[in-house]
């Protein structure tokens, strides 16, 4: 526990990660004040919720998370993930590290688990500027849902929250994925760049319906899952598919991380 507190403390302290979070924090803002300024987009057109932050400030939270989804959270988590081992290696900390009395396998999981919160942290904070920009320059009220229904303000806003939590938990795929291409390199920022060409690449396979057959096990597949949280009733299949699919992955990479860092001879 006490490496697993170190690791979190190094994670957040840096300058880097702070970086990250602000930026990303920053979209929904962004998006809020050129909506303010010059007004919302015809009803469909633009990213999803952005055509409602005007009537109702809390879609300006949804209009966020929709937004950095397909690029620039998969962007900050590469980074983080990427960075995890290979980052140790390349500044000469890894071998110190491995002398303390942990197998490496618990290095791995330490790093990974590091990652998700990171992930986790992200998407939660994108939502929670969105909730309160929109308050500060929209009027508020009750959320109308995916399915047509409303429901109260504040029921909303955790409906909110909780599809947030669901994002982060949806880049833990990537995040063992980062951390396994970390294992093969000392170059953090290869790895770094392995991650998000990853992440790219699975949403162009996404998008082409000459290869549906294998969209299902794409881990960026049911990444726009998390709406369903946004209907009422919630529907949870789209979601118990993301998160299983997740699942797969972290214990594919994961599993070829260990085999790889287990036996790997550290120089640095």
């Amino acid at each position: 526990m006490a490496m697993f507190n170190s690791e979190l403390k190094l994670t957040f302290s840096r300058l880097r990660t702070k970086i990250l979070i602000l930026a990303l924090s920053a979209v929904p803002i962004a998006l809020a004040v050129v909506l303010k300024l010059f007004g919302s987009p015809q009803a469909g057109r633009g990213p999803n919720f952005i055509d409602q932050v005007t009537n109702n400030g809390v879609f300006a939270a949804l209009a966020g998370i929709g937004v950095v989804i397909p690029f620039l959270l998969p962007l900050c988590v590469s980074v983080i993930a990427g960075d995890t081992v290979a980052g140790e290696a390349s500044f000469g900390t890894l071998r110190y590290v491995l002398t303390q009395p942990v197998s490496r396998l618990y290095l791995l999981i330490i790093k990974f688990l590091s990652g998700v919160i990171f992930s986790i942290i992200a998407a939660v904070s994108i939502a929670i500027a969105g909730l309160i920009i929109g308050v500060i320059l929209f009027p508020i009220g009750p959320v109308t849902t995916l399915s047509g229904t409303t429901i109260g303000l504040e029921s909303g806003a955790i409906h909110i929250l909780a599809a947030s939590l669901v994002v982060g938990l949806s880049m833990s795929g990537l995040v063992a994925i980062g951390v396994f291409i970390s294992t093969v390199t000392e170059n953090p920022s290869a790895a770094m760049a392995g991650t998000v060409a990853i992440a790219i690449t699975s949403q162009v396979l996404d998008a082409l319906p000459q290869v549906s057959s294998i969209h299902p096990f794409l881990f960026t597949h049911f990444w726009s899952a998390w709406g369903d949280l946004l209907r009422f009733p919630v529907t949870f299949s789209g979601i118990e598919s993301d998160l299983g699919i997740q699942i797969i992955y972290i214990a594919i990479f994961l599993s070829a991380a260990w085999a790889k860092f287990s036996y790997s001879d550290i120089t640095s």
